[in-house]
């Protein structure tokens, strides 16, 4: 869970990059936290890339989000072993969704989601029977966490 310097959040404050061995670590059903929105944050992107192809799995579905039990309100049920290796997937969650799975844009600029009071955990969630089979894959999730708690005196 790499925290970005200045100078590198443009416009992703934080990186999360997952192995086959991470994929594997975390298990069919399992969640991991990956990020934090502090109290006074939210989230305004959530991107997913699948860097290298996974390889040993065709099922391999993963949800991120702030529900323990189903972290799907920034992607929701993305099949990463279906995805073209090197394009990126965008805000595809139920709070960025509007009236449907294809209907995930605005007229312009950002609408952050998931305004917390309290400092909240951004989990990921992996589900795939044959998790455990996987040889190969790489994912890279892009998340742009906004804190205006930081400029407080």
């Amino acid at each position: 869970m790499a925290k970005l310097t200045n100078n590198e959040r443009t416009p992703y404050t934080d990186v999360i990059r997952l192995t086959a061995t991470d994929l594997i670590a975390i298990g069919n059903g399992g969640t991991r936290q990956i990020a934090t929105i502090p109290a006074g944050g939210a989230v305004s992107l959530c991107a997913v890339i699948e860097s290298v192809a996974v390889v040993g799995s065709t099922s391999l579905v993963v949800n991120i989000g702030t529900t323990l039990a189903d972290p799907d309100e920034f992607i929701d049920a993305l099949d990463v072993d279906a995805m073209t290796t090197g394009l990126p997937t965008f805000n595809t969650g139920d709070l960025f969704v509007l009236a449907s799975a294809a209907t995930t844009t605005f007229a312009g600029g950002i609408l952050p989601k998931a305004a917390a009071s309290a400092s909240t955990p951004v989990y990921i969630k992996v589900t795939d029977a044959a998790v455990a089979s996987i040889t190969a894959g790489e994912i890279i999730i892009g998340l742009q966490i906004l804190d205006l708690t930081q400029y407080q005196s």
